[in-house]
C-alpha cells in the first residue's frame, strides 16, 4: 500500500497507525510530548486535566452516526433538548446530528490530533461526565480549568476548533486540538477523499450526505474556529 493510500486511511479513521498509546488513549504520536507539556502545566496550577476522549476510528463513528440515524440514540439541539426527527427529511436529519456528532470519515478525533479533556480533580470519582456546556461554564465543575486553557492552550501548541458558535458544530469547549498537526491533517481532507470514503460505506444517510457533501463540507467540517 502506498504512502498516499496509508495517509488517506489515517485522516478518515480507517487506519491507527499514526497513533500511540497514552494514559488508557491513542494520540498521534508527533503531539504527545506536546500534551504531556500541557497537562504538566495544568498540574502545576492546580488541575488534573484528564483526557476524556481521543481517538475514534470510522467504524464507531459510524455506529454513532447510525444509532441516531436510526433514532436508537438521541439527538440533542443546543438547547440540550431531544430532537423529534420523524418529520425531518434525511438530510435534515444529518444536519441535526452533525451539531455534535461529526460525520464519519471527517471526524478531527479520526486524526489523533483531538481530544476532549476534563478536571478531574474538579468531581468525585463517581460524577458521571456529561461533556455539556454547563459543566464548562459560569459556575460548572470545570469552569476553572476551562478559563486556565483559555489563558494558556496556544503556550502549548493547541487550540480549541470549536469554540466559538459558526453556524456548524456546536460549541465544545472540553475539545482541544493540536494546532501543526491536525491542520496537516486537515488539509488533506478533500471533498473527493471523504467522498470515495463515505461511497464505500454502510452509512445509513448515505445518498443524502453525498448528495449533500460539499454543502456539508463547508458548513461542518472546515468551519472551525480560528486558532
Amino acid at each position: 500500500m502506498n504512502s498516499k493510500k496509508i495517509t488517506t486511511m489515517c485522516i478518515t479513521g480507517q487506519s491507527d497507525t499514526h497513533l500511540t498509546q497514552i494514559q488508557n488513549h491513542r494520540l498521534h504520536c508527533n503531539i504527545v510530548n506536546d500534551f504531556l507539556a500541557l497537562q504538566s502545566a495544568a498540574k502545576a496550577a492546580g488541575f488534573e486535566l484528564t483526557i476524556a476522549s481521543s481517538f475514534r476510528d470510522f467504524n464507531r463513528q459510524a455506529a454513532i452516526f447510525n444509532a441516531k440515524f436510526s433514532g436508537a440514540r438521541p439527538v440533542y439541539n443546543k438547547q440540550q433538548q431531544v430532537v423529534e426527527l420523524d418529520n425531518l427529511s434525511d438530510i435534515d436529519k444529518c444536519i441535526a446530528i452533525m451539531l455534535y456528532s461529526a460525520l464519519p470519515g471527517a471526524s478531527r478525533h479520526h486524526l489523533g490530533t483531538d481530544l476532549d479533556v476534563f478536571d478531574k480533580a474538579a468531581v468525585s470519582d463517581d460524577y458521571q461526565l456529561q461533556l455539556t456546556p454547563d459543566e464548562y461554564q459560569q459556575s460548572g465543575p470545570f469552569a476553572p480549568l476551562s478559563d486556565w486553557l483559555d489563558a494558556n492552550l496556544a503556550l502549548f501548541g493547541f487550540y480549541r476548533p470549536y469554540q466559538h458558535d459558526l453556524g456548524g458544530v456546536a460549541p465544545e469547549l472540553w475539545h482541544i486540538s493540536h494546532i501543526k498537526q491536525s491542520q496537516l491533517l486537515v488539509n488533506m481532507l478533500s471533498l473527493q477523499v471523504l467522498h470515495e470514503c463515505i461511497s464505500n460505506s454502510d452509512l445509513l444517510a448515505k445518498e443524502a450526505i453525498l448528495a449533500n457533501l460539499p454543502m456539508l463540507y463547508e458548513r461542518f467540517i472546515i468551519n472551525v474556529s480560528p486558532v
